[in-house]
């Protein structure tokens, strides 16, 4: 599952290199989910679903333990304090996370909003059902080989912002 996948490229990608993987891609943004339903037409696909709406309704609704992995890459910061409440990384939405990872399921994120990064790996290691995979300044400042750049992820690099990449195991 991707939660707010913007235009969908990495989604896209994701997809392209796992076709025998079933995905979920959430976009409550008409314009988002748009462009990532134009990338996609013409190609015979069975392994998408998509839910334009707000990802925690959806994943109230999941059985628990159905997903293997959950990306949030590049959320929406909502940099004042009296907004820190409607992050999606919190510990109310981890307990909701954790219910729908399988054991060993991966919770991937990304930022280039340090104060965001802070709270993220924050908010994570304190949850009890995550361990940070990190063991060395680098896990989290330099992408993995197989990382997928996003379109985003581009554009902060090129206005100068430095992408922090967080990976959790769900215990």
């Amino acid at each position: 599952m991707e939660i707010g996948f913007g235009n969908g490229e990495h989604l896209a990608a994701l997809m392209d290199r796992h076709p025998a993987t079933g995905f979920i891609g959430v976009e409550p943004f008409r314009a988002g989910l748009s462009m990532f339903l134009k990338s996609i037409r013409g190609k015979s696909l069975t392994h998408i679903r998509v839910f334009a709406d707000d990802a925690m309704m959806l994943v109230d609704r999941l059985a628990g333990g159905c997903l293997d992995g959950i990306y949030i890459l590049n959320p929406d910061p909502w940099p004042k304090k009296r907004h820190h409440k409607r992050r999606i990384v919190s510990a109310a939405n981890l307990d909701r996370m954790a219910r729908v990872l399988k054991s060993g399921g991966k919770l991937v994120m990304a930022t280039d909003v340090d104060d965001l990064a802070d709270w993220m790996v924050t908010q994570a290691v304190r949850h009890p059902a995550f361990v940070w995979a990190s063991r060395r300044a680098d896990d989290w400042r330099v992408p993995p080989a197989d990382w997928i750049e996003t379109r985003y992820e581009v554009k902060g690099r090129q206005a100068g912002r430095r992408q922090t990449y967080l990976f959790f195991t769900r215990r």
